[in-house]
Formats: structure tokens, sequence, C-alpha cells
């Protein structure tokens, strides 16, 4: 064997080794100490690169979520002042309907009228007021606002509140009139073309926010029209409907209707649409028609036949009410003397003997949306030919300040007004509570994904305390080792002093 002293080999390699060792083992300790596997980009470069990216995505979400949290924050302001709108609508809707009722005397209504202007006037301060941090939500201005949810660009979503203020809330209403005409041509009332009140496809239009309404329309009635606008799907889906009424009241006082010894008298009533007639009453030789006989008559056929008419005395004049359907009258007369159709409707004209007049009365359509819309009634429109509109145009807005409850026929029209702007409030307000929901869902989404993605850098970045604990130990016992056998490295040249005794 080979003895020297000048360079011990086996010392070298093994303090060598023994650096190694320590500096794996001062590395598993620091892992041990902080925790994370990646000390450096050195340790693991492709691994710090992925955990900084995870990291990023995980910080972006935790971020977005807290993006919703305050977007949810205001959308529950929001939705919370509506619903007391909605309940301040409500009461006006009440008070209205009290208002409608014709037992109130004007000193009753005028008061109602107040408590009406007093809570129209609270709508339109918290549409006005209401805010989240400066930012106003119920005005109107509160549009295409967009909450970021997502860790990456564009991952948004926009939201936006209609105004709820006062005079931004109502109906889009289109408003008829009662029509009446007259004729004594002969022509019966609803099976002949009497003042061009009979529908003529070909011609006449019933057209409301592009939907022909004109279904089953054989003479013009407002009742058919308002039935077949409630029944369209997508009317219904636009915020569109529609009421009919109609009441007559006799423009001539009763007189009563005599005939000779052979004379007679034929009363036809007709009621809609249909072409047969609904009440029939004949008046025989040496008879007398009075108007409590005629008014029972009336009630008891229409009962009978099921027709949707009811007649009334009222200050010794007719009056005859339907659910909105025309009402005809035809009247043939051989009594000897004249009969005035005014005292069945209110018209002004006179059947003579030997001679056939009639008369109709459309009812009142009244078309109310939550939002604009336009619509075409030529040919049916003006008072000589059918609903008291304009042929043609755009539906008027009519707001909460517009509310008038001061008479029966105004409070009725409030009712309709505040109807439509009931709905147009729960609507935003549902609306406004799809979007929280939807909000919702996303942070919920959300924050599984940060947890996964915490989880997935978790693994890259953070030590596993078994696995690094025994390599720790490894360690511990290679430096252990390491410093045994350094120690007898360094006593190998000694044995050199044996060769020089």
């Amino acid at each position: 064997m080979a003895l020297r002293i000048n360079f011990n080999a086996e010392a070298a390699v093994t303090h060598t080794a023994l650096l190694q060792n320590e500096r794996a083992m001062n590395k598993s300790l620091l892992r041990i100490s902080t925790g994370n596997r990646i000390l450096s980009a050195a340790d693991d470069a492709a691994g710090l690169f992925i955990a900084d990216q995870l990291s990023v995505v995980a910080a972006a979400l935790q971020q977005g979520n807290r993006n919703i949290q305050t977007g949810i924050s205001a959308l529950q302001i929001a939705e919370t002042n509506v619903g007391q709108i909605f309940d301040k609508l409500k009461t006006i809707y009440t008070k209205a309907q009290s208002a409608a009722n014709d037992i109130n005397d004007p000193n009753a209504r005028a008061a109602l009228q107040r408590d009406i202007s007093n809570l129209v006037d609270a709508i339109q301060k918290l549409g006005t007021d209401t805010e989240y941090n400066g930012i106003k939500l119920l005005d109107g201005t509160f549009s295409d606002k967009v909450i970021h949810y997502g860790a990456r660009a564009d991952q948004t979503i926009t939201v936006g509140i209609n105004s709820v203020k006062a005079n931004d809330l109502g109906a889009y209403m289109v408003v008829g009139k009662f029509v009446a005409q007259s004729s004594t041509n002969g022509y019966a009332t609803l099976t002949s073309d009497t003042g061009n009140f009979g529908f003529d496809s070909a011609n006449d239009k019933a057209i409301v926010n592009g939907i022909d309404v004109s279904t089953g329309l054989t003479v013009v009635d407002a009742k058919t029209i308002a039935d077949n606008i409630n029944n369209s799907k997508a009317l219904q889906n636009a915020g569109i409907s529609a009421r009919a009424t109609n009441m007559s009241t006799a423009s001539a006082v009763w007189t009563d209707i005599q005939s000779g010894t052979s004379g007679s008298a034929t009363i036809k009533f007709f009621v809609g649409t249909s072409a047969t007639s609904a009440i029939e009453i004949n008046i025989g030789a040496n008879s007398t028609l009075s108007l409590s006989d005629l008014v029972t008559a009336i009630n008891s056929k229409a009962s009978e036949k099921g027709v949707n008419i009811s007649a009334r005395a009222e200050n010794n004049k007719l009056v005859l009410v339907t659910q909105g359907e025309t009402i005809g009258v035809e009247v043939g007369n051989d009594t000897g003397q004249p009969i005035n159709l005014g005292q069945f409707l209110n018209v002004s004209a006179t059947v003579a003997n030997s001679s056939t007049g009639s008369a109709i009365q459309v009812g009142k359509l009244v078309i109310m949306g939550t939002n604009n819309y336009n619509y075409d009634f030529s040919g049916i429109s003006d008072t000589s030919e059918g609903l008291g509109i304009s042929a043609t145009g755009i539906s008027t807005m009519k707001n909460l300040y517009s509310l008038d409850v001061t008479n029966n026929e105004n409070a009725e029209l409030a009712l309709d007004i505040v109807k439509t702007a009931l709905q147009r409030v729960d609507t935003i307000r549902t609306q406004i509570g799809s979007v929280i929901n939807n909000l919702q869902a996303i942070w919920d989404g959300q924050k599984a994904s940060f947890d996964n993605t915490k989880e997935a850098e978790n693994v890259i970045r953070n030590t596993d305390f078994a696995e690094e604990m025994s390599t720790f130990t490894t360690m511990q016992i290679r430096m252990q080792a390491g410093m045994a056998m350094l120690a007898q490295a360094n006593a190998l040249p000694q044995l050199v002093l044996q060769l020089l005794r």
C-alpha cells in the first residue's frame, strides 16, 4: 500500500460527501421550518412557475368573489327599497279601489286623493335617493353596470335596474270611449253595417304591438278585442293587458210605449258579436210597456239565456250594463206612434210608425302595458265607427302623478295605472332577485374553484412533512456517519509515523 502525507484523498472525498449531505440536510431543515418545498427557483423551476400561476388565479378568484359580494350588497339595498315601493303601490291600489266606490262623498274622495299624493311623493323619494356608496340605484342611471367576477378578462356580468321613480312608474295606455250611433233605415243592428260598426277583415284592422287581435270580430266589440289581447301569450310576455266596460244610460227620460187596438212593437237587444237576437220583447195590441216592465223583462230573459247584460232604472232612465260587449237595440214599430230610440241607448233618433230603427253602443276599451307599444285600429277607430280611438298610434304614458280618484271613472282608470305599475315594479324586483341568485351561484362556484386551485398549488409548492422528515432523518444519519468517517480518514496519515520510528 502507498502511504502519503501531503494529500489525504480519503479525507478529501469524505469531506466532499459531508458537505453535500450538510447541504441536503440544511435544505430539508428549511423545508420543514418554512413548510415550503420550493425555496427558490433552483429547487423546481417548472414547479415554481406552475405554482406561481396557480397562486395568481387563486388570488384573482378571491378578489372576484369580493367583487360579487359588493354587487350583492348593492342589489340587496335596491331590492329592499323596491319592495317598499311595491308595498306603497299596493296601498295606493286599495285607496283607489275605495275611491271607485260611489258611496264616497266628495270629501272622502278628496281625502283619499291626498293620501295617494303623499304615497306617490314617498315613492319618488325612494326612487331618487336610494344609493350604494354614492351610486344611485333606482333612478334609472344604474344601467349596464359591470361586475367583474372571474379570474380572467371579460369574465363579467352586466346588471341594470330600471327607474322606479313615481314619474317613471305607471302604464302605457290606450283609452277608448263609449261610442253610440243610431240608424232609422231599417237595418238590423248586428246583422248589417249600421254606422259602419261591422268588422270587415279586408279593410278593418285590430292590431296591438304587431299582434292581430281581431279573431271573432263580426262587429266592433271591445270585449272581444280585450279578451284576444289578454289571451295572447306574446302580448302577455310584452306586459300588455286590456279590459272593456260598457254602460249605457239612455239619453231620454222613459215614456211608456203604448200600442193601439191593432198596434204592436218588437224590441230586440243584441249583446256582443252574435247576430242572433239575444233578447226579444213584444208589445201586443192594447198594451203598455213601462220602464220597470222593460227592466224586469231584460234581466229575466238575460238570465234565462245566459247573456251578459243587466238593466236597471236610474232617474227614470234605462241603464244597460255588459262586461264590455257591444249593446245593440232594434225596434220594429207598428204602434201607431213614433218611438224614441233615446229611451234605450244614448242616441238621438226616432223610429216612425211602420218603420224599423236601430242603435248600437260599443264599450270602452282600455289597453295598458308596462312598456311602450303601437296599435292599428284602422276602420274601427273613431267615434263614427266604433272604439273612439285614433286609427293608428303609440300608447301614452300615464304615470303615478296622473292619478285622480275624485270620481268613479278616473278611479277605475287609476286602478289600471297602478295595477300596471305594480306589475312593472314586481318584474324589476324579481329581476334583481334573479341577479342576486346568479351572483351567489357564481360566488359558490368560484369558492370551490379557489379551494381546488389553492390545493393544486399546495401540492406543488408546499412540503410533505412525512416525506421530508424521513429525508431529514436520513441526512442526519449520513452527517453523523460522514463525521465519523472523516475522523477515520484524518487518522490514516498517522500510520506513516510507524515507518519513521
